[in-house]
């Protein structure tokens, strides 16, 4: 499975961005595909998950009600539309493609994008 993400930048607090995410290959061994993101010198966490075989969506309570995951299938492609951001937000981030998620848990085997940086300044 190959995925390559698209759609970070720079905004000031409050703005908008809209990331994607398109996967190819063997994307039927996954069950789930999802956003996470890392800032410096913190953990991974995630951001938000979408599951391919049924219609649920999950998000990290810091981004609910700001970000929005969606998925088209018949593109194998993910978004995450963010809006209202702030400077906590800024992170890199990464799609996966995992074989199942529980919540905004990505479980092995699981594959990720090389990640795109967003950056919210103040």
């Amino acid at each position: 499975v190959q995925l390559v993400e698209s759609g970070g930048g720079s905004v000031q607090a409050g703005g908008s961005l809209r990331l994607s995410c398109a996967a190819s290959g063997a994307t039927r061994s996954t069950t789930c595909m999802g956003w996470f993101r890392q800032a410096p010198g913190k953990e991974r966490e995630g951001v938000a998950t979408t599951y391919t075989l049924r219609n649920a969506s999950f998000y990290a309570d810091s981004v609910k009600g700001r970000f929005t995951i969606s998925r088209d299938a018949a593109k194998n492609t993910i978004y995450l539309q963010m809006a209202s951001l702030k400077p906590e937000d800024t992170a890199l981030y990464y799609c996966a493609a995992c074989t199942y998620c529980t919540g905004i848990d990505c479980h092995a085997p699981a594959y990720w994008g090389q990640g795109t940086q967003v950056t919210a300044a103040p």
